[in-house]
């Protein structure tokens, strides 16, 4: 009788080891069956696949592999532009199509196997002329731009710089160039944050629209002075974004309290990492201070220890022109990464129409001749004595229906440093 026990666990146990070795291999197989398929016939170039071409939306050659040649896109303007969401066959781009997108590229599907010899094309959503555009207007400063189409999910712009040619071996390559700054880098987001803040505010302080918040140029909070970037005596809760005022939203922020400043923050996708189809972005951070201090009133407004992707910041804009709704962004055409409710849509509304009045009274609307604007600016100080820019917003377009982020590092102000790169690629994708 224990013969038969100990061969029954014998048995069980050696069960067990093949179910629990089928199921390491099956997840192995489903993480990298596209590299093991193509190995053998030399489809893999240091991590890269080579072979298949990728193009942008219109067609335009951004990369080109048969197995032996490896080439990109005949414009040196357009292979720099497009140089972070390409990637190179080096490898240095992790987050380029050409690593993302392998399996794409090699023609491969865990059912049938490598079906396409020689690779095929993979078309992305980018309109390169809209990235040298950016490229263009970001004039040598480190940054990123980002334009999506937010009814569609599609990123029509992806660009960051410092960058370079990748058919140039001998260029000379800056510290921080293979990194996409889109997706891959957290930043101080200052003002920009306030549109958190704000949807924040507007649904949980009841008597919002009664109360006025007078600023003299700064404010006191448990013996800190914070600073406003004005004196903007008594106002209203539009008035306080449309001037980004720091002591408005400073006492917003005390009365929200950090436990729910951190679970918007949470809720709405900014502490987290998300999938750009397979690419993985860059998480953000929020440090949740105690009531009536310091540091909680500076979280509220942008600085403190607030840190946010530039892509996490798109899915939020996107969702606040789309009455709420969220179209989950891609950079492969023909693909529908799927739609969620990030907001609620009369706070969605709210917010749009406060960022259309922050272009028509603070920015000026002439600044953006043509295009029905929805912004907001931020100037993130980041402790050198310097400020990161920003500008990010939508168009209210039924025909152009665009939601962007634009960062320039140590630029200074958002609306003198951002906007103006912000507007460039605007009226390029509007008006051809």
């Amino acid at each position: 009788m224990n013969k038969v026990k100990h061969r029954a666990m014998s048995a069980l146990i050696i069960a067990a080891l093949i179910i629990v070795g089928l199921g390491v291999y099956i997840v192995r197989y489903l993480e990298d069956g596209a590299k093991w398929a193509t190995f053998a016939v030399g489809g893999y170039t240091s991590g890269v696949v080579s072979m298949g071409t990728i193009v942008d939306r219109n067609g335009v050659v951004l990369a080109n592999a048969d197995g032996s040649s490896r080439t990109y896109a005949e414009d040196w303007g357009v292979r720099r532009a497009c140089y972070h969401a390409v990637g190179d066959y080096t490898g240095n781009v992790g987050t380029g199509a050409l690593s993302s997108f392998a399996a794409q590229l090699a023609g491969y599907n865990p059912i049938t196997g490598t079906y396409a010899r020689g690779g095929r094309e993979v078309k992305l959503t980018i309109d390169s002329r809209l990235c040298v555009t950016a490229q263009e207007a970001l004039a040598g400063r480190k940054g990123a731009v980002l334009l999506s189409n937010y009814r569609t999910g599609e990123i029509l712009c992806m660009t960051s710089n410092p960058t370079t040619d990748p058919a140039d071996s001998t260029a000379e390559i800056a510290d921080g160039t293979y990194l996409n700054r889109c997706i891959s880098v957290s930043y101080t987001p200052g003002s920009v944050f306030k549109l958190i803040t704000s949807a924040a505010a507007i649904e949980n302080i009841p008597d919002l629209s009664q109360q006025t918040f007078t600023c003299w140029g700064s404010v006191d909070v448990a013996g800190v002075t914070i600073n406003c970037t004005g004196s903007h005596g008594e106002q209203t809760f539009e008035e306080a974004l449309a001037n980004s005022c720091n002591v408005a939203f400073a006492n917003i922020s005390l009365q929200l309290g950090g436990d729910t400043l951190e679970r918007y923050v949470y809720d709405y996708g900014f502490t987290r990492s998300h999938k750009l189809d397979d690419i993985v972005t860059a998480g953000g951070s929020f440090t949740k201070d105690n009531p009536g201090t310091p540091g909680l009133a500076w979280s509220g407004i942008g600085q403190f220890e607030d840190a946010v992707c530039p892509y996490s910041m798109l899915r939020y804009v996107s969702a606040i022109a789309s009455n709420g709704i969220l179209q989950e962004p891609t950079l492969l055409v023909g693909k529908d990464n799927g739609s969620a409710n990030l907001m609620q849509s009369t706070t969605a509304n709210k917010l749009r129409d406060m960022m259309s009045y922050n272009v028509q009274a603070h920015y000026g609307a002439w600044n953006f001749p043509g295009l029905n604007l929805c912004a907001k600016t931020g100037t993130a100080e980041v402790g050198d004595g310097t400020s990161h820019a920003w500008f990010t917003g939508f168009l209210l377009d039924e025909a152009h229906p665009y939601a962007f982020v634009v960062i320039v590092e140590n630029a200074g102000a958002g609306i003198t440093a951002a906007a103006p790169v912000a507007n460039a690629v605007l009226q390029a994708a509007v008006n051809g």
